[in-house]
Formats: structure tokens, C-alpha cells, sequence
């Protein structure tokens, strides 16, 4: 049984960092990716990067490339999301989720397992 659980969010100025955490059990190498999503007040949860399982190769969403940084340690099997120069704009819940389908993960943001969320808010 895959379980996900989130951690790290918090209140930060604009310009700060956080890093959140994302502990992973029971994902083998059937799955696809790990992946971050977030949901702002009133908005559609979009996707904002994910890290492959079998090769670790990355890939961000093009509205935190170059801000986000995604890791895993697979010692603790942990996903890291590593977010520096914090807009008000990435204000939201955070999720962390997985799939065996990138379609399913990352173009119909309908991956099997989800964590429950951490909360972000950017805001002086």
C-alpha cells in the first residue's frame, strides 16, 4: 500500500525559502514519478515538477523553473521540494502524489495516490 505524507509548509515572506518533504512508503519501481502539485484558493490544482523513480531525471512546471529545485534521498525515501524566492502567487496546498502513468500524474493530474497536503503561504 503506497503512503504519501507532506511536511514542511509554513508562513514565509516573499523572497524566502522553504523546503517541504515528502515521505514516501510502498512506491517500488513500477511507479512512474513522484510528483509536486498545488492548489491556490479558488484555482485548479496545477502541477509544479516531478522526479522520475528509475533515473531521477526532473522536470518543472515553467512558472517555478529556475525558483524550485526537486530531490530525493532514497536512503529515507524522501521526495524534497526545495522552493526559494517565494512569490505571494505560490501561496497554496501542496501535494505530493505518485502514479505508475505520467498521463495519469502529470496531464490529467489524476494519480492514484495523493498525500494529504501541506499549506504555503507567501505573505508579508
Amino acid at each position: 500500500q503506497v503512503q504519501l505524507v507532506e511536511s514542511g509548509g509554513g508562513l514565509v515572506q516573499p523572497g524566502g525559502s522553504l523546503t517541504l518533504s515528502c515521505a514516501a512508503s510502498g512506491v517500488t519501481w513500477d511507479y512512474y514519478a513522484i510528483g509536486w502539485f498545488r492548489q491556490a484558493p479558488g484555482k485548479e490544482r496545477e502541477g509544479v515538477s516531478y522526479i522520475k523513480i528509475k533515473d531521477g531525471s526532473t522536470y518543472y512546471a515553467d512558472s517555478v523553473k529556475g525558483r524550485f529545485t526537486i530531490s530525493r534521498d532514497n536512503y529515507k525515501n524522501t521526495v524534497y521540494l526545495q522552493m526559494n524566492s517565494l512569490k505571494p502567487e505560490d501561496t497554496a496546498i501542496y501535494y505530493c502524489a505518485t502514479d505508475t502513468n505520467l498521463f495519469n500524474l502529470w496531464l490529467l493530474l489524476r494519480p492514484e495516490y495523493w498525500g494529504q497536503g501541506t499549506q504555503v503561504t507567501v505573505s508579508s
